[in-house]
């Protein structure tokens, strides 16, 4: 199963190739896609992405995530989030969500098993 092409991105709102819904933030893995509803976990900007919102997408087997931290990187992410997924065997990115969103379409398309959390506005 491939990682689905992020098909665009614009101030919130993301659409992914083969889904109909248009997201605001989203998460992404071989195969599919859903809203990131940061009230799940309790995220906000500081202290940021939580292992808790990255658990799903490891489950999926990737072997690299991305994670995509806002048009002006106001999203956080903590040391020990980067700590989980290496522990997990998983390389991560921690990119401006612009750039996130091209790193990631560039491994789903060379058929890397990539998934990510991406969060399109501030």
């Amino acid at each position: 199963m491939s990682s689905p092409e992020i098909a665009s991105l614009s101030w919130g709102r993301m659409k992914v190739k083969g889904c109909s819904t248009t997201y605001k933030d989203c998460k992404v893995w071989p195969g599919g896609s859903r809203t990131w509803d940061w009230r799940e976990t309790g995220t906000d900007h500081s202290p940021g992405v939580q292992p808790a919102d990255l658990e799903e997408v490891v489950k999926k087997g990737v072997k690299t995530v991305v994670i995509g931290r806002g048009m002006s990187e106001a999203l956080q992410v903590p040391a020990s989030t980067v700590d989980y997924l290496k522990k997990n065997g998983i390389d991560v990115l921690v990119l401006q969500t612009e750039k996130a969103v091209a790193e990631y379409n560039a491994l789903a398309a060379q058929g890397a098993k990539v998934g990510g959390v991406f969060h399109s506005t501030c």
